[in-house]
């Protein structure tokens, strides 16, 4: 199951930078692949500067791996004590030049947590902010 969300999330961020780079028209996307020492996980963050529509743009995917959750995600869920855990997601941070447009950050992850010989256990999350930098009130409420 990683393997396909794994690469489900990739095709994500791609086709986003691909739809950034074309409604951008000038800039392009760098990218830099990291991992976190000891194997526990890695990503691609890609980054667009200087842009004729966009000053920044960030999209990043990352996956990371844990022997245990923490007590923080166990204390309500007392099925995940005892779980190794992976957590694999997409994020983005747009930040346009013009004022009236609202920086954007979303997000979608995907969790999963496993034991020998139960199922496992898992699900997706994730969300969606604008930041205006000038307040419209007809804009507040076709957001909300």
């Amino acid at each position: 199951m990683i393997d396909q969300v794994k690469a489900y999330l990739l095709s994500l961020q791609q086709d986003i930078c691909d739809q950034l780079e074309q409604v951008d028209g000038k800039a392009k996307f760098i990218k830099d692949n990291w991992e976190k020492e000891g194997g526990a996980g890695g990503g691609l963050t890609r980054v667009l500067t200087d842009g004729t529509v966009f000053e920044q743009a960030g999209v990043n995917f990352s996956i990371v791996h844990g022997d245990n959750m923490p007590a923080s995600a166990t204390a309500l869920r007392p099925e995940l004590a005892g779980r190794n855990f992976s957590a694999l997601g997409v994020s983005l941070v747009i930040h346009p030049h013009n004022p009236y447009a609202p920086t954007s950050h979303a997000n979608v992850r995907f969790f999963i947590a496993e034991k020998a010989g139960e199922d496992p256990i898992w699900w997706f999350g994730g969300g969606f902010d604008l930041t205006p930098y000038y307040g419209f009130d007809e804009d507040a409420i076709f957001w909300h």
